[in-house]
């Protein structure tokens, strides 16, 4: 073994040295900011950390707005805006909480009739409200009729005590009309007791305890995220402020000189282990050459011969040494297993964000202190192999805003094939379409509307980079918490060389989207895709899910269901309520140009398509309101091609995925 060089020992040693001396001279004033490190209970509530406190939780451990009121076994209280609430639950994954008034604690009619607001800078409503009113001392010179929204305020003195409660848009309730109220309060609900309430008065009190959700945000949460990854604590000093905006700063104990400390101590043995393994390093390179090999379409589509069928096993003789920490992949930073079962403390079922038929994504945080989505392909066997080829081979040389980002992978030699993405904290299109998430009052029209944009976007530019995606679906279309598009799950995903017309593939896609030649010659084109996407668009219209088995059977799948209202004339039957279609004459105009886009994305011949290109254009001039008045020529769908649609028997193979849809669960289900 040679010899260690004296010069860098000795220049490590003194800076060591040195930080030590700084560090204990300049850490003590933040000492008194100890004691925020662990977790703790208010009421009900387990598990509680920064921005909260409360309870044991001394209050410098985050900002006074997020100061919780413990009493006990009783449900903790918080206060936005001047208003107290009852704090149900809190996601800290999601940033969400479910609050419910105190006033309207086990009680319908307040002592001051006093609006909902939500103007804090760390608050702002969520997913899955509608609002409710509830208006007080009304008359009572009504016919001798029962409204079903009426209720009663009689223990607090007043001359007049009938109330009154609308759900959703008010005036349009013709009690309205007939009826004067004093006073009225305005509170969100959750949509899914809304519906009942409409038709069940006696569920008015359930409805305000069950409160509605909110989305919270706070201050340096970059900092704090990185302070924790390293160990140390999050405090909050409110007597720290800057001179130009009086913010308090958050205080992160020792974080600098961990950070700092830590770069030189594993620098140091960083050298020292080097020295050791080269030797060792450029062999396993040497066997391994095939891993710096620059993608091209055929090494994506064709994994190396070292994957045997037979004895997959065989594939990771190398897991040891894996060419992990600091090697590239495909141009992809490459993870080590360990490093990935820590960020996802190691796969534990809470971290879950959904599941599909290729794998599990989780959610986790890397050392560096980035927010993660660790995708886990099922089984290491050649197919899953391929997968990840092709997956990590796209991603990697593809940049573009609305595509999900690949921050890295494990080699394909680790004992698990693990895939590392940026973690988009919203769900998915169809979470707020027609799944957990789901809240008209959210996904607006503009907000539909640009979501079509940016998704039509992401595909062109694929199509341009030669590539065609193959599962476009509202579950492969991630929104952040602006509302802005990631497209995932490249999957199945393919590259479309200039000098073929086509690519053919084994019977692969989501029942619902396949483009129906698929099934007749399997052989894929970017018109494949330009279907897909116009399921995509009749599902931002209409809010109804692609495949539907509790619909008429002739409407099960939308597509059909589409096809046929669009050539009878009767979009209005197709649209959401919810979007305001009988009442603005622009969203009118709009949905129909929308629809009859989609209706010229779903025709039966490829040919008759638009590209995606057109796609997008088409989209901005709608938003832009630069649509032509005369309406673009549609060719006629014949009733035996609709017939075809109705009748498309998908061949059922094993590399079939019809199954791969994310189950929900109590986290935000990403594709990825």
């Amino acid at each position: 073994m040679h010899p260690i060089p004296s010069s860098p020992v000795a220049v490590a040693v003194a800076v060591f040295l040195s930080f030590l001396i700084f560090f204990s001279v300049h850490v003590t004033p933040s000492l008194s900011l100890s004691g925020c490190g662990s977790t703790f209970t208010c009421g009900p509530l387990h598990n509680l950390s920064y921005p909260f406190t409360g309870g044991d939780s001394p209050a410098h451990c985050g900002p006074l707005e997020f100061r919780l009121s413990c009493n006990g076994g009783e449900t903790p209280k918080i206060t936005i805006s001047s208003l107290s609430y009852r704090v149900l639950r809190v996601d800290s994954l999601r940033r969400t909480l479910s609050v419910a008034r105190s006033d309207l604690w086990n009680e319908t009619c307040p002592k001051e009739s006093v609006n909902t607001t939500m103007d804090s800078r760390y608050f702002s409503y969520g997913g899955g409200n509608t609002d409710l009113t509830m208006f007080y001392r009304c008359n009572t010179s009504l016919p001798d009729i029962e409204p079903a929204n009426r209720f009663w305020c009689g223990n607090h003195g007043w001359s007049r005590n009938d109330s009154y409660f609308l759900v959703g848009p008010v005036p349009f309730d013709p009690i309205l009309q007939i009826v004067e109220c004093d006073e009225s309060v305005e509170v969100p609900i959750l949509n899914s007791i809304a519906v009942n309430l409409t038709h069940n008065r006696s569920l008015l009190a359930e409805a305000l305890m069950l409160g509605f959700n909110v989305n919270y945000t706070f201050p340096f949460f970059d900092e704090c995220s990185k302070c924790l990854a390293f160990g140390r604590q999050c405090g909050f000093d409110s007597n720290l402020r800057s001179d130009s905006d009086q913010t308090p700063k958050v205080v992160g104990l020792s974080i600098a000189g961990a950070c700092i400390l830590g770069m030189f101590i594993g620098g140091f043995a960083y050298y020292l282990i080097q020295r050791k393994r080269r030797r060792g390093v450029l062999l396993v390179q040497t066997q391994s050459k095939d891993l710096s090999t620059p993608p091209s379409s055929k090494s994506i589509l064709t994994p190396s011969t070292n994957f045997s069928r037979s004895t997959p096993s065989a594939s990771y003789t190398f897991s040891k040494s894996d060419l992990e920490k600091g090697s590239t992949y495909f141009g992809a930073h490459v993870f080590s297993y360990a490093e990935l079962e820590e960020a996802t403390d190691n796969f534990d079922h809470s971290r879950k964000l959904g599941e599909g038929g290729f794998g599990a994504v989780y959610y986790g945080k890397l050392q560096d202190g980035r927010v993660v989505a660790v995708k886990r392909l099922y089984e290491n066997n050649f197919k899953r192999v391929e997968q990840f080829l092709n997956e990590v081979g796209i991603l990697t040389r593809l940049q573009h805003k609305n595509l999900v980002k690949l921050y890295g992978c494990t080699s394909k030699r680790s004992q698990e094939l693990l895939l590392v993405y940026e973690f988009i904290p919203n769900g998915t299109v169809a979470d707020h379409l027609h799944g957990r998430q789901s809240n008209s009052t959210v996904l607006s029209w503009p907000v539909r509307l640009s979501i079509a944009i940016e998704t039509a976007d992401a595909l062109a530019y694929l199509h341009r980079s030669d590539i065609i995606h193959r599962d476009v679906k509202t579950n492969n279309i991630l929104l952040d918490n602006e509302f802005r598009v990631k497209v995932a799950d490249f999957g199945l995903s393919r590259f479309f060389p200039n000098d073929v017309t086509h690519v053919s593939t084994a019977p692969q896609g989501t029942p619902g989207y396949v483009d129906p030649e698929y099934y007749q010659c399997y052989q894929l084109t970017d018109k494949s895709d330009v279907y897909s996407f116009g399921v995509v668009l009749i599902e931002l219209i209409s809010s109804l899910q692609a495949v539907d088995t509790n619909r008429h059977r002739h409407d099960i799948n939308l597509a059909n269901m589409a096809t046929n209202k669009i050539q009878n004339h009767a979009v209005n039957e197709l649209v959401d309520p919810c979007l305001g279609f009988q009442k603005d004459y622009n969203i009118q105009r709009m949905t129909t140009a929308v629809a009859e886009l989609a209706f010229r994305c779903l025709q039966q011949e490829r040919d008759m398509r638009p590209s995606m290109d057109e796609v997008l254009e088409t989209l901005k001039a709608i938003r832009n309101e630069e649509v032509v008045s005369q309406k673009a020529e549609v060719v006629d769908i014949r009733s035996d091609d609709i017939g075809l649609l109705k009748n498309l028997p998908p061949p059922l193979s094993p590399d079939s995925v019809g199954n791969d849809k994310w189950v929900s669960s109590s986290t935000t289900p990403n594709s990825y």
